[in-house]
């Protein structure tokens, strides 16, 4: 009896053994081509308050359903004020999206009770890996546009085990590239409100993914709620791609979808809300960063 049991129990052991050594052995599952789209200033027009988001992006949310896209990220002012009304009216028309939807908070997401968002929605910084990918929401309302303390450990700690990511998508609110002395000086964004005189963005957080050997893009949603902003935006530097998107003036109105494809590339659709043809703001990659002053004031209102 005790010889017939010691035979069993080795069997078992071998067979656990071998069972390991074939899972180590075993090819990582394909990772198939995927989509998700980023809404900046989904509330919509600078100070109105929508029932639900901005109307034209609404009304695209079949098309967004047609084109099997998985993620949807909407990158900051989400609602005009923080209040119960209003997010429960963003969580009601939310359902008429497949899409799995991650908000990124922005000025607004916090005006009038600041804890709401937090209360309902969690932490306003995190991160999480799907389809082999690295997606990371930051929230620079904390520290007057800075990536600092806890966050910014959370930041470093993040991505130090990042050998087997394909890409990093880093979301935000605000375009932390931007400063009256670089290149992108002439960029208008919606509102330079709570930004502290000098950041952190080029000298901590942007060395912590220049130093990675992979792709890495940024997006920020404070763009085209008014005539004093631009729409879009798009540019790289060094393993970098900067895209800064938004809607709420009109004509201009936009959200970017990525397709992420399995052979390793990544490709961007610029998607005019507007009007039928969906590619009338033409192609993200042909936009040129301004080197000269815009004809309107940079943030002429800095609350929006």
């Amino acid at each position: 009896m005790f010889t017939k049991k010691l035979n069993i129990s080795f069997f078992l052991i071998i067979s656990f053994f071998l069972l390991l050594s074939c899972r180590k052995e075993s090819p990582e599952p394909i990772i198939n081509d995927y989509s998700f789209f980023v809404a900046g200033h989904s509330y919509g027009k600078a100070g109105v308050d929508n029932l639900g988001l901005h109307p034209p992006f609404e009304q695209k949310f079949e098309f967004l359903n047609d084109r099997n896209v998985s993620l949807g990220f909407l990158t900051g002012d989400i609602v005009n004020i923080s209040s119960e009304k209003n997010w429960n009216e963003v969580d009601s028309v939310l359902r008429y999206l497949d899409a799995d939807v991650h908000f990124v908070v922005g000025n607004h997401d916090l005006k009038v009770n600041d804890t709401l968002f937090e209360f309902r929605y969690g932490r306003t910084y995190s991160s999480f890996i799907k389809y082999g990918d690295l997606f990371i929401l930051l929230d620079p309302n904390k520290d007057h546009w800075n990536i600092s303390g806890e966050q910014l450990a959370f930041l470093r700690e993040t991505l130090q085990e990042t050998d087997q990511i394909r890409h990093i998508f880093v979301f935000f609110h605000q375009l932390l590239w931007w400063s009256k002395h670089n290149k992108y000086r002439y960029v208008r964004m919606n509102s330079t409100e709570g930004r502290a005189d000098t950041i952190n963005f080029w000298s901590e957080v942007v060395p912590l993914f220049t130093q990675l050997n992979k792709p890495i893009t940024m997006f920020a949603g404070d763009m085209g709620a008014a005539g004093w902003s631009d729409i879009y935006m798009y540019d790289v530097y060094q393993n970098i791609t900067f895209i800064g998107s938004g809607m709420g003036y009109g004509v201009g109105d936009n959200i970017v979808i990525i397709h992420a494809l399995a052979d390793g590339s990544v490709n961007y659709e610029l998607i005019a809300l507007n009007g039928d043809d969906i590619h009338a703001l033409g192609k993200l990659e042909d936009y040129v960063v301004p080197t000269k002053p815009p004809l309107l004031p940079i943030n002429l209102f800095q609350g929006d």
